[in-house]
């Protein structure tokens, strides 16, 4: 069937490409040196760089996409303008570049790059004056220091001026080039010498149509260098690709013509990944396939990604292999794959990017001066190397991945390691009757080959095969092995960019159930995106397999996914853009045929099952063209205009190449129109008005994509103005994020809401903010020692302010002992200074480097609320920091940081334990002291008293306190946040008792400083005879007020101790009266809450749940609850003459028991009975003297660890003592409040309760 012949005459939007451009020497104006290419003079003439111009593009211009002549002249020729003579190399090369504009939108270049002859006489004069003068200076330079050498005293300028005197412009013609020192190549003569000057024929096209491009410039070049005349002149070739090729519409391919043979592109379908043209398969053969998933995953995290190669179609084969593997992300930061080196400014971009800078002739990545180096990926090409930052995640199912990418790339014949060299040679151009042959192919893959001519050709295949095709020109075995090539190439693209795509499928492919849609309309949406959220990541990630939450946990908080959200909640207003459609449209797919697994926890990993389907699709539209378009005519031309000139771009007609239209004489062969539509872009808005589109753009790019290209003086003041912006704008909002994040956990804490962030987030906010300094720190900086900003800074300030930094507490005695009164009040020490800090991070052992070292630093700063103060002080030295940094550095914008650090300031209204939570096998010293009561004139008599601190991270061991002292100084393996603390002495009879208050324990370090509340006797014949005590602790703020709803202390005494030296504590009867204030329903209630407490500790991911102990014996845990039920209706302690605690009580149920059981006359189940006075035996059995409160204490948590106190009140509330002791109205008499109470302890069971050390030591049960 014959395929439709298409035209592309219309709106630019459907043309193949959009602009023609020629760029080289501009004979007028002259050599002019590229000041910014940062070349040396002593290099020779025909080795620098100069400007370049844009000689010619065509059209003038277009609607959609207006041309900048300064950016794509930059890109067209990065490194400048160069020249050959006869005796240097000229091979001719291709690159590709890539402009982004303020919308999103991207266009790309193609550039054939060639060496051609220079005919003006004003050039080729000047260049040989650069060859003299540069001549003279290399023999001065060498006759100056043999000069100096032999004779001191003589003057340089004398001996330069007499050695301009002694030379002439025949003597340096005549010198041989051995005598010239320094010289780099020889001297140019005119009448000698040919001298060639670099020129660039560019496509610019709104698709990445990187093998079509590349096929057109290269047989237009070939027909400029071809000796014969082409069929037409250039012009019609031109016109022909800007005006009458259109793009293939989705789904579609198409073929039209160039010089020298038919060239076909496709467009893939609606249903299918997006356009990809560059060779993937390349990429991952120059890096390997463990680097490319590296250099993916820095990416996808946004970190700064620098690519370094010789090659520039290299740099751009990876950052359009990178970011075509996104899907259905989008890279939204500074993307500048070739980056000229006028704009190497960028460099100093304190943002995240993707940019590429050639290696100097085989230099190493040591000698770039590089000012962001903390967070930067650096890729070396050449070299098949990736330096990721440091604790980059591993993707998710990574080894998973890299196997199914190992057996993609073996299919096609490529080795997965990298290091492969994949630069084909050039092909030669193909003779007139090698096109004929081409034609015959291009029948047979259109179907119209009968099956004589079909045999034919198959036997003149044989024939080219086995002969190696005609002289002079391209076999027809090269020719189906370039198709060959190009059709794996394409296939081979697809197949890998199908694998990641599953992956994110199976990743988020359930990410609509986690959007939140909070917003009634566009407007509120639109001028509230900063204060919302649009997706629940805590709920997101508790569904996610615990390896994946790393990797995860970042990149929720990237702008690829936050764009990615916006765009999904925008499409309740909007039409939905392309790529989102097209990822949705695969969940659905997958829904449908129910592919996901119910629990995404345990997800298992499945290979991509579409790789055949989608090769299968791109085959057919390569194989057979759908449509054709109009082949090149001639044109209405002046006569004389495109003559031939052999290896000369002749200079092109522009009126025939202006417009479009009425220049085709031959438009009546458009037999048919195909419905083609505007190219896929990045940013589809439609159905939003002017305002609103401008709001949501301005809102998603705070940066002009188009002023990053310009580099003029004015422009890139600008830039760095944004750049100062920005940061500061970013500091706003990564705080407000944190503040607001932390003080909804905590509220949660508190009872008060939803908690709205994990541990794991945490970490990830307080990561992206040590980014978020150092980058700031980069921004500008000149001088830098190792790879981190902000530590270089650390270090010149220690070095410069070293002396003048005062004592720490630890080495003043005076300051010591203020310590001390400070912490017998509960009150934290005064924060040391960041010099302080540093020299601990600095004896720090855990191997850390310089980022390393700066993040512990950060931290520590953040989790003492000293991190604004800090870098305060940091700033404070203005003359050090102008030594430091350019002058557009964002360290001294004063008004910017003053801000900045306003912001950072914030954060001391929430608590971290960031740095003791990471670095934890560190050594800490702890600092413990013991308040006695003061309000009781009693001495302080303790035998060998003794303390054990314990954490989430493990205990102190027993430590003696020393005689006649009431603190100890220690040093131990990081506790973590404390918890529990036991105080004992020795029993040494009923002389050694103290009225102890409480126990304070500062962390020298971070200056956290725990309060463990007593208001108890220690000792044996006062309180209840306890020698030991389990405290529970709770932080004491750095302001030194209490936190009263983080952690719950120990329960506090409700009454003043009685003179007689009893003392009513926890399951103490002594408080009784006020407990009588109590009623009912408030016991009730208490205990609901305390057992509904322990439940939501439970079901929190198990890194966020708080401390259990207190959730157990704290001031509202389980114990206290319970002791409140128990005191309920107990009748006056009179009947005992004496202070009874509850453990009492229990006792005398236990002796009746076995007594019963003795008996024979117990009731009710005998295993019950058995297991309650075992324990209570065990209990009391026990080595330790824990008093007994510490027994019902311990008789409580073992019952709810072992699932047995539901099960024992009844026994108690049945007991024969029970009617005997309790009033009628108690609790425990009501059999309808204690089934309840067991009803609700019974919930407890699906839980597994693990027990502190310090609570069940010494019984063995």
């Amino acid at each position: 069937m014959m395929s439709g012949v298409t035209s592309g005459t219309g709106s630019a939007s459907c043309r193949f490409a959009h602009y023609f451009v020629v760029c080289g020497l501009d004979t007028e104006t002259g050599l002019e040196p590229e000041e910014l290419a940062g070349e040396s003079f002593e290099q020779s003439p025909l080795r620098r760089s100069f400007k370049s111009k844009v000689l010619a593009h065509y059209p003038e211009s277009t609607d959609r996409s207006p041309f900048n002549r300064d950016a794509v002249n930059m890109l067209c020729m990065p490194h400048g303008l160069s020249f050959r003579s006869q005796a240097d190399g000229r091979e001719h090369h291709f690159h590709s570049f890539t402009v982004a504009q303020d919308d999103g939108t991207r266009s790309y270049g193609f550039v054939h790059t060639y060496y051609e002859a220079v005919t003006s006489a004003q050039i080729t004069t000047a260049m040989q004056t650069l060859h003299q003068m540069h001549h003279v200076e290399h023999y001065s330079t060498s006759s100056l220091s043999s000069s100096s050498a032999s004779s001191p005293s003589t003057s340089s300028t004398d001996s330069l001026v007499s050695s301009m005197d002694e030379l002439d412009a025949d003597s340096l013609a005549a010198r041989p080039l051995s005598a010239c020192l320094g010289c780099a190549a020889g001297s140019f003569q005119p009448a000698r010498d040919t001298l060639y000057a670099s020129k660039a024929l560019c496509l610019l096209t709104p698709l990445p149509f990187l093998h079509a491009a590349r096929h057109f410039l290269s047989q237009l070049h070939q027909a400029v260098t071809s000796h014969t005349a082409p069929p037409l002149p250039l012009e019609s070739y031109i016109h022909n690709i800007l005006y009458e090729v259109p793009v293939p519409p989705p789904g579609r391919s198409l073929r039209f013509h160039g010089v020298q043979g038919p060239i076909v592109c496709q467009q893939p379908g609606p249903e299918e990944l997006p356009l990809g043209d560059y060779p993937l398969g390349e990429a991952f053969s120059l890096l390997g396939v463990e680097n490319m998933v590296r250099l993916l995953t820095s990416v996808l995290l946004e970190t700064q990604v620098l690519l370094y190669s010789q090659d520039y179609q290299r740099l751009m084969t990876v950052a359009e292999g990178i970011t075509n593997l996104l899907f259905p992300f989008q890279w939204q930061h500074v993307y500048l794959p070739i980056l000229p080196m006028p704009l190497h400014h960028l460099l100093d971009a304190p943002v995240p990017y993707l940019m590429g800078i050639q290696r100097k002739d085989c230099s190493q990545c040591s000698t770039l001066d590089l000012s962001h180096e903390a967070n930067l990926c650096f890729v070396d090409i050449d070299n098949h190397r990736v330096d990721p930052p440091e604790d980059l995640p591993l993707f998710p199912d990574q080894p998973e991945l890299i196997q199914e990418l190992n057996e993609v790339l073996l299919r096609f014949g490529l080795q997965p390691h990298g290091g492969a060299t994949t630069n084909p040679a050039p092909a030669a151009p193909p003779c007139l009757s090698s096109l004929v042959l081409e034609d015959l192919m291009e029948d047979r893959r259109n179907g119209n080959l009968g099956g004589e001519e079909l045999a034919m050709l198959e036997r003149l295949q044989a024939l080219a095969r086995r002969c190696g095709g005609m002289e002079g020109g391209k076999t027809l075995g090269r020719a189906f092995q370039e198709e060959e090539e190009e059709l794996n190439a394409a296939k081979m693209n697809v197949q890998l960019r199908e694998v990641f795509a599953g992956r994110f499928t199976a990743i988020f492919g359930r990410y609509e159930e986690f959007v939140i849609h909070s917003a009634p309309d566009l407007e509120s949406w639109l001028g509230n995106r900063d204060g919302t959220s649009n997706f629940d990541k805590g709920s997101f990630l508790s569904a996610q397999p615990a390896p994946h939450l790393h990797f995860l946990s970042w990149f929720l908080e990237t702008a690829m996914f936050s764009s990615f959200l916006d765009s999904k909640v925008l499409s309740r207003w909007a039409d939905q853009e392309p790529l989102q459609r097209v990822f949705d449209g695969r969940l659905e797919r997958e829904h449908l045929y129910n592919t996901f697994e119910d629990d995404p926890g345990n997800r298992r990993y499945r290979k991509c099952s579409v790789l055949h389907k989608s090769a299968q699709a791109i085959e057919r539209r390569l194989l057979k063209a759908d449509h054709t378009a109009i082949h090149p005519h001639l044109l209405d031309m002046r006569i004389g205009q495109g003559r031939h000139q052999q290896s000369c771009f002749p200079r092109l007609q522009a009126d025939v190449l202006a417009q479009g239209h009425n220049t085709n004489k031959w438009s009546s062969r458009n037999t048919r129109r195909s419905d083609i539509k505007r190219p896929v872009t990045t940013e589809t808005t439609s159905g939003l008005g002017n305002d609103q589109r401008e709001k949501y753009s301005t809102g998603r790019r705070s940066l002009h994509q188009s002023k990053l290209l310009d580099p003029s003086p004015s422009a890139v003041t600008q830039i760095q103005r944004g750049f100062v912006e920005g940061l500061l704008s970013e500091c706003r909002l990564k705080t407000r994020r944190m503040l607001m994040e932390r003080m909804g956990k905590e509220s949660v804490e508190l009872g008060q809401g939803k908690a709205s962030i994990t541990g794991l987030q945490e970490n990830t906010l307080i990561h992206s903010l040590c980014d978020l300094l150092e980058r700031t720190w980069g921004h500008g900086l000149l001088l830098k020692q190792g790879r981190s900003a902000l530590w270089s800074h650390l270090l010149h300030c220690q070095a410069n302010g070293e002396k003048m930094e005062p004592p720490s507490p630890a080495e003043s005695p005076v300051s010591n002992g203020l310590d001390s009164m400070r912490l017998e009040e509960g009150l934290a020490p005064p924060k040391g200074s960041f010099v302080q800090d540093m020299r601990f991070v600095q004896t720090m052992s855990e191997g850390l480097s310089e980022v390393g070292r700066a993040r512990a630093w950060i931290h520590l700063s953040l989790e003492k609320k000293v991190l604004s103060q800090h870098l305060k002080l940091l700033l404070a030295n203005q003359n050090l920091i102008r030594q430091l940094y350019k002058s557009h550095a964002f360290l001294l914008c004063e008004e910017e940081r003053e801000q900045f650090l306003f912001h950072l300031l914030s954060l001391n209204t929430v608590d971290y334990l960031c740095f003791t939570r990471t670095f934890t096998s560190i050594s800490i010293p702890y600092r413990v002291v013991i308040t006695p009561m003061k309000k009781l004139s009693i001495a302080m008599t303790m035998s060998n008293p003794w303390v054990c601190v314990s954490g989430e991270l493990g205990d102190s061991g027993v430590r003696q306190i020393p005689k006649n002292t009431q603190e100890i100084f220690f040093q131990c393996q990081n506790l973590g946040r404390l918890s529990t603390l036991q105080l004992g002495q020795e029993n040494s009879g009923l002389l050694s008792k103290c009225l102890v208050d409480c126990v304070v324990v500062h962390n020298e370090i971070t200056g956290h400083t725990y309060r463990f509340p007593c208001g108890r006797w220690l000792g044996k014949g006062v309180g209840d005879g306890s020698l030991e005590r389990v405290l529970i602790g709770q932080l004491v703020s750095p302001r030194g007020e209490e936190e009263s709803g983080r952690w719950t202390g120990t329960p506090p005494e409700q009454s003043s101790p009685p003179q007689s030296g009893h003392m009513g504590g926890l399951g103490s009867l002594g408080r009784s009266n006020s407990n009588n204030r109590l009623s009912s329903v408030q016991v009730q209630e208490e205990m609901r809450e305390a057992v509904n407490n322990l439940v939501k500790h439970f079901h929190k991911a198990e890194q966020e749940r708080g401390n259990l102990t207190a959730l157990l014996c704290g001031e509202e845990g389980l114990v206290r609850s319970l002791e409140q039920f128990l005191l309920h209706g107990f009748k006056s302690s009179r009947l005992f003459q004496r202070s009874v605690f509850i453990w009492d009580f229990v006792e005398k149920v236990v002796v009746s028991m076995e007594t019963a059981d003795q008996m024979g006359d117990l009731r009710g189940s005998t295993e019950l009975c058995d297991s309650l006075c075992h324990y209570a035996n065990a209990i009391n059995a026990s080595p330790r003297n824990i008093g007994k409160e510490g027994k019902f204490q311990l008789l409580v948590c073992l019952g709810v660890r072992d699932q047995l106190l539901p099960q024992w009140l009844p026994l108690l509330a049945e007991s024969h003592l029970t009617a005997r002791l309790y009033e009628e109205s108690a609790l425990v008499q009501d059999r309808a409040a204690v089934n309840s109470l067991s009803r609700i302890l019974h919930t407890l069971h699906e839980f597994p309760i693990t027990l502190e050390t310090a609570l069940i030591k010494g019984v063995d049960l």
